[in-house]
């Protein structure tokens, strides 16, 4: 049997969302042995009640649920303020998980999963909404970001446009700050998925997803992006040329 990481949880509270007892089970036992503070719910009205007393610094939560399905849930929970959500699914087909990430999922996990993933995913965002004081070299550390009428605050986890504050899931934030501290630069999926996301592979429509969201709050017209360019055949580049035209 696989062993769990131990540490580095520094008593983060998740909620873990599951109607399988057996599976709610074991991935809190994980957790818990991680490091983590963990609360359970077994539906969608008993998370977000929970969710409501005591805010999660994370949601690892069950696409599946009966009744109030994870979507709704993460609306809900999106609709109460900000939380990172790893989203379970049963299901390995692609549009659970693009809808999933549609609502602001800032990841997933399909199930079958190992427990032992799943937790050090769980790190990897949490690492992200609280990071260290080392310089992550990745365009999210310190030092505020500028461009385009939009201003990155690393440290703050805070985003601006025009000097209103965006609502921005941990995934986007992190998007945004790569994309203002290379701009000019191509990237393709791979590359923003390794160096955002830290994984070395992955399934590339959730870059795509995250991309698609991201120009929603950032672009004047989503749909005729002037900043967020596709570099047909690489990737994606943030384009400041643009903005001196404008």
């Amino acid at each position: 049997m696989e062993q769990p990481p131990t540490g580095g949880g520094a008593g983060a509270r998740v909620l873990v969302v599951d109607d399988d007892p057996t599976v709610a089970e074991i991935v809190t036992g994980y957790l818990d042995r991680a490091g983590y503070v963990v609360d359970r719910a077994g539906d969608g009205p008993d998370a977000l009640a929970r969710a409501a007393a005591h805010r999660p610094d994370l949601v690892v939560l069950d696409l599946m649920l009966p009744g109030m399905d994870g979507l709704e849930v993460c609306r809900r929970m999106r609709g109460q303020g900000p939380v990172p959500v790893i989203m379970l699914t049963a299901r390995g087909d692609e549009d659970d998980r693009i809808l999933g990430l549609e609502v602001g999922a800032d990841d997933y996990v399909t199930k079958p999963f190992s427990p032992r993933e799943l937790v050090l995913r769980v790190g990897s965002v949490l690492r992200r909404v609280r990071p260290v004081a080392e310089p992550s070299g990745d365009g999210s550390g310190s030092g505020v970001l500028r461009a385009a009428g939009l201003t990155v605050e690393p440290e703050a986890r805070t985003a601006f446009k025009n000097g209103a504050e965006l609502a921005l899931t941990v995934r986007e934030f992190d998007l945004l700050a790569f994309f203002l501290a290379h701009p000019g630069r191509a990237f393709a999926r791979e590359e923003l998925m390794r160096d955002v996301w830290g994984w070395d592979f992955g399934d590339l429509s959730t870059v795509t997803v995250h991309v698609r969201r991201l120009r929603g709050k950032v672009e004047d017209d989503p749909a005729r992006p002037r900043l967020i360019r596709t570099v047909w055949g690489v990737g994606y580049r943030f384009d400041l040329a643009a903005t001196e035209e404008a």
